[in-house]
């Protein structure tokens, strides 16, 4: 599969990089840290990079307009997105030739080459796999490109503490910090906060009590969050305060958008992708998304995951009998 991309890449003169809406470290990441890849082994070729900016992201990358016309000829790759309706800029579908390269669970496969690996850490590792399986053919790295790639490993593995975590991302994360990036000042830029931020976690912490069945849900509604001046982009820096809490096993934010109520699902154990596929979702077994059209929804959410973490209780009863 890294072969026919790389031998994608090689064939076209203008590529152009997509990836998901709403992206967090990882989005950027991926599809940055190939730019730069693409860029630095191939400076004749012309490489865009697609989609809304996220602001808070700033400290990563900018974006580039990509003109209509730039589409014709051009191989379009998507990183680090499922399925095409979170693709970010729909005209991903008016190049030439299209690659999917993702680490979510494969429910849809759209494209002409689909390389998707759910044993991958982040779609970063992936992409830091893709460039060592080039350097047969020349691709090379920077210093720019590792310390994207890097930030989206450390974003989708929770600084290393997810159980996606393995031996080959601190292999990754091992050879990309030879690049002598600034890793302090990449973990400032990733965890620091504003002190609205701050105190509206602590408010969060402070008013949780988690279930007989190890489940706990935060709703977030618009006055919440204007209260603390808080957006809803920026209530994804604390997503896992829950994983720390002893008693819980899974827990969901329910994050009131614009039409929509955004929920954010995580586990320390119950597998929850399948909670968030019955609510217009998915992801991974631990870290999911999905979204409701009101608060009645929001607690049938919450009551299918209660009982998804009582079967995996009893489940864990049974095992130690």
């Amino acid at each position: 599969m890294k072969k026919e991309i790389i031998e994608a890449i090689q064939e076209f003169e203008t590529i152009i990089l997509h990836r998901h809406v709403r992206p967090d470290p990882d989005a950027y990441g991926s599809q940055v840290g190939l730019a730069e890849i693409l860029k630095e082994t191939y400076p004749q070729k012309q490489v865009y990079l697609a989609g809304l900016e996220e602001e808070s992201l700033h400290y990563l990358a900018r974006l580039d307009e990509v003109p209509d016309e730039a589409y014709e000829n051009a191989l379009v790759i998507v990183c680090d997105t499922a399925n095409e309706e979170r693709v970010c800029d729909q005209r991903y579908k008016d190049g030439k030739k299209l690659i999917k390269i993702d680490h979510h669970p494969n429910h849809e496969s759209y494209g002409d080459i689909n390389w998707v690996d759910t044993e991958a850490s982040s779609t970063s590792e992936m992409i830091f796999e893709l460039y060592q399986a080039g350097r047969i053919s020349g691709f090379k790295l920077n210093q720019s490109a590792a310390r994207l790639l890097y930030a989206g490993i450390v974003g989708d593995t929770g600084r290393f503490l997810f159980p996606s975590t393995t031996e080959r991302t601190f292999e990754a994360a091992q050879e990309l910090v030879k690049y002598g990036f600034d890793r302090k000042q990449l973990y400032e830029s990733m965890y620091q906060v504003p002190l609205s931020v701050a105190k509206f976690k602590g408010e969060l912490l402070q008013s949780m009590e988690p279930s007989e069945s190890g489940a706990a849900s935060f709703k977030l509604t618009k006055e919440v969050l204007e209260r603390y001046h808080v957006s809803p982009e920026e209530t994804h820096s604390f997503v896992g305060i829950g994983g720390d809490i002893q008693g819980v096993l899974a827990w969901v934010f329910f994050v009131e958008d614009e039409e929509v109520i955004r929920v954010r699902l995580r586990s320390k154990g119950p597998v929850i992708n399948g909670v968030a596929a019955q609510f217009n979702g998915g992801g991974h077994p631990m870290a999911s998304g999905a979204k409701v059209s009101s608060w009645e929804e929001a607690d049938e959410l919450v009551q299918v995951l209660e009982a998804t973490c009582q079967e995996y209780k009893q489940e864990k009863r049974l095992e130690q009998k």
